[in-house]
């Protein structure tokens, strides 16, 4: 029997739509054919923001619907993108006549199907790209490899592009905002245990007692290295450093933070880690401005988080601080 609950392999994804539309029906609403949710009641006079992806990394991005956010999100499959027909339905629905901002996480899938929509749509509807590729781990020098992977740093483009469409921001300022939040933006990962893919049942890879999984992907992907578990103080440090590193992050700094759990990490743990992950930001004279705890960007049920740093200027916190309301986040 399935580890998982659910009903057919087939009718996963869609029924778990429909369980979010259900359950937060003032905010979201549901198109099945092709699959993609909106808003409730759609925004006019503004930029519209879309992004979407793979599912089983809830509650991105489904769950950051709504007003401050996105207009829509388009669910594929278990890790896999959406079509470019789903990608092509979400932007004529969201789009009031301001143009639409995607917001594309750096996979080659995502890429794809992304850029074949706004092609289609390139006489009727004016749309601009952001790429998300704030993941250390997969830093190459390789110019012809797919770059750095998208993951955690998505969530504060949407909160920031959203914030800023929302006030009624032009096209290419939305776009410009996001690729600047994405330059400022860098995450790695760690986990102590795999995720299982529903469709087989199977781990995407094995740890022994006692390793864990530095650098670690939202698809599963196994890290960089693989290393003995420490104390949290000595992991966190870990992962901030090249963060800081990479940024360029410096006494007398303001970041934001996202502590993320990626699907079977407890409240508890990534308290600790939050706790942690400011102490090391402090020591070195760095201020967190702002912070997310929690599960946003997971996959499955792999047992780790992530953090990614933000860095702010004042402009940007104020986008941060601007209301929100999704089923996901709201303030």
């Amino acid at each position: 029997m399935s580890r998982f609950f659910m009903n057919e392999r087939e009718t996963l994804v869609r029924q778990a739509v429909e369980g979010l539309v259900e359950t937060h029906g003032d905010l979201v609403d549901a198109h099945t054919d092709p699959l993609f949710v909106t808003r409730r009641e759609p925004a006019a006079g503004k930029v519209a923001l879309i992004s979407g992806g793979g599912s089983g990394h809830e509650p991105l991005h489904t769950g950051f619907v709504g007003y401050g956010m996105l207009d829509a999100a388009v669910p594929g499959e278990v890790f896999a993108s959406p079509t470019a027909l789903q990608v092509r339905a979400a932007i004529r629905a969201a789009d009031s006549g301001e143009g639409t901002v995607m917001i594309v996480k750096n996979y080659t899938g995502d890429v794809l199907n992304f850029s074949i929509a706004a092609e289609l749509l390139a006489e009727t509807h004016r749309v601009e790209r952001v790429l998300v590729d704030d993941d250390l781990a997969t830093q190459s020098e390789d110019d012809g490899g797919p770059g750095r992977r998208g993951t955690a740093a998505v969530v504060a483009v949407e909160k920031i592009c959203g914030a800023a469409a929302e006030a009624g921001a032009p096209i290419t300022e939305v776009r410009d905002l996001g690729r600047e939040v994405v330059s400022r933006s860098a995450t790695l990962g760690i986990a102590f245990e795999a995720c299982t893919h529903p469709m087989s049942g199977l781990r995407s890879f094995d740890l022994e007692p006692g390793e864990m999984e530095f650098g670690v992907g939202i698809h599963g992907e196994r890290g960089i290295e693989t290393r003995p578990v420490t104390e949290a103080a000595s992991m966190v440090e870990a992962l901030v450093t090249p963060l800081m590193e990479r940024l360029g992050v410096r006494q007398g700094d303001v970041v934001s933070m996202i502590v993320n759990g990626l699907g079977a990490t407890h409240g508890l743990e990534l308290s600790v880690a939050a706790h942690e992950t400011r102490r090391v930001l402090g020591g070195r004279g760095v201020r967190v401005a702002r912070s997310l705890v929690g599960p946003y960007v997971t996959s499955l049920d792999m047992k780790g988080l992530s953090i990614t740093l933000t860095a702010m200027t004042d402009g940007l916190v104020e986008l941060w601080d601007a209301p929100v309301r999704t089923p996901a986040l709201v303030w």
